[in-house]
């Protein structure tokens, strides 16, 4: 069996070895990008799932007035208000005006 073809590899040899290595290489590819997008996918499922409870009125703030819902008056007007103390703040806040 060791004396086929005088120990050179035919056509059929290198076509199969070539397409061994396509495939082994398309698998590590296919992995990797696999285990990328996954990675991306699940911390920002977890991640907009946890964002309401996680995310201050502070950055919602800074949020709406990075959209243009609000503009630079009522942004300072408002995180004054939160920075005051809430309820308490407004009276207090309201009466320093």
């Amino acid at each position: 069996m060791m004396g086929w073809n005088d120990g050179s590899w035919g056509a059929g040899d290198w076509l199969a070895m070539s397409l061994m290595m396509v495939l082994f290489w398309g698998g590590v590819v296919a992995l990797v990008v696999w285990l990328v997008r996954r990675s991306r996918t699940e911390p920002t499922a977890a991640g907009s799932g946890s964002r309401p409870t996680s995310t201050g009125p502070d950055e919602v703030l800074a949020e709406r007035f990075a959209r243009g819902e609000i503009d630079e008056d009522e942004f300072s007007r408002r995180r004054e208000l939160l920075h005051s103390g809430g309820r308490g703040g407004t009276s207090s806040g309201g009466a320093s005006r």
